[in-house]
């Protein structure tokens, strides 16, 4: 029989040639609960492993790899729920659940109608249903693959969103009378390729993440411009954007005549979400 925490040190200390600590210390949390159902209290009071299998060495092969852990487990945390990912979509983000917040928390009223263009796992339009009032919710992606796992998580979560595959760029909105916009589009440029880490190259989707050098506004643009024909009056657009993009961003949706354009930092203290309204 073998010993967790003997189990849990050795996983450690091969991922800490990786991974900084404590992000090693949860990524192995992370895999004995998935493949062992040992649970950290059970390391720490160094619980017998009766049986080991052959899946949880592989999967400690994929992360020495440099493959996301949500994808070898194939889930992510987000907003206090489990949502299903798969390498076809982006892996939800802490700042994603910053924007969710926020547009919670400013918009209490009921019976709002909410789209979220870009929709990857579901996660904003499911989130935002599940946690508003009564609000009637729908999601675009151009991706089948991304639809399909949107689809399977609303379905889990038991989350009534209506989804629709539209090409942003080249179709129009096909929902009027909108109280809310959302969208966490593509926006890192190609010149930032180098920055990013190599586990997000190598394995998230490239269709979810960039934007060329020549035009990373592309599809904020056609979003807001095409939310003027969507959104009531007074209706709010909500954006997750690129940190060093803010000033262009605020800039190019003022032109187009929203309102109250605004940038708000996340946690770390980054320029990462914009809101306007329609006037």
């Amino acid at each position: 029989m073998s010993s967790a925490r003997q189990l849990y040190n050795t996983f450690h200390t091969q991922l800490l040639s990786l991974y900084p600590d404590p992000e090693a210390q949860q990524q192995v949390f992370w895999l004995f609960e998935h493949f062992l159902n040992c649970s950290r209290g059970d390391i720490v009071r160094d619980k017998g492993l009766s049986e080991i299998p052959d899946t949880l060495y592989l999967a400690l092969d994929e992360l020495l790899g440099g493959k996301p852990i949500q994808y070898i487990i194939g889930k992510a945390p987000f907003y206090g729920r489990e949502f299903k990912v798969t390498p076809q979509v982006l892996i939800p983000r802490n700042e994603t659940e910053e924007l969710v917040h926020m547009i919670i928390k400013e918009n209490p009223a009921p019976n709002l109608r909410i789209l979220d263009i870009g929709t990857g796992t579901g996660c904003i339009p499911i989130t935002l249903f599940l946690e508003m009032n009564q609000a009637t919710v729908s999601a675009l992606d151009i991706s089948d693959a991304a639809l399909e796992v949107a689809r399977e998580n609303a379905e889990h979560l038991d989350a009534k969103i209506s989804y629709l595959k539209v090409d942003i760029l080249h179709e129009n909105i096909p929902v009027e009378g909108i109280d809310i916009l959302v969208s966490n589009p593509p926006y890192v440029r190609e010149l930032e390729k180098p920055q990013m880490h190599q586990n997000v190259l190598e394995h998230e989707p490239e269709l979810a993440l960039f934007v060329s050098d020549e035009n990373p506004l592309i599809f904020y643009r056609t979003i807001a411009q095409k939310g003027l024909l969507a959104l009531k009056p007074k209706g709010k657009l909500y954006f997750e954007i690129n940190e060093a993009l803010g000033k262009e961003m605020m800039e190019m949706v003022r032109d187009l005549g929203y309102q109250e354009v605004r940038i708000h930092q996340d946690l770390q203290g980054k320029d990462r979400m914009l809101t306007a309204k329609r006037s």
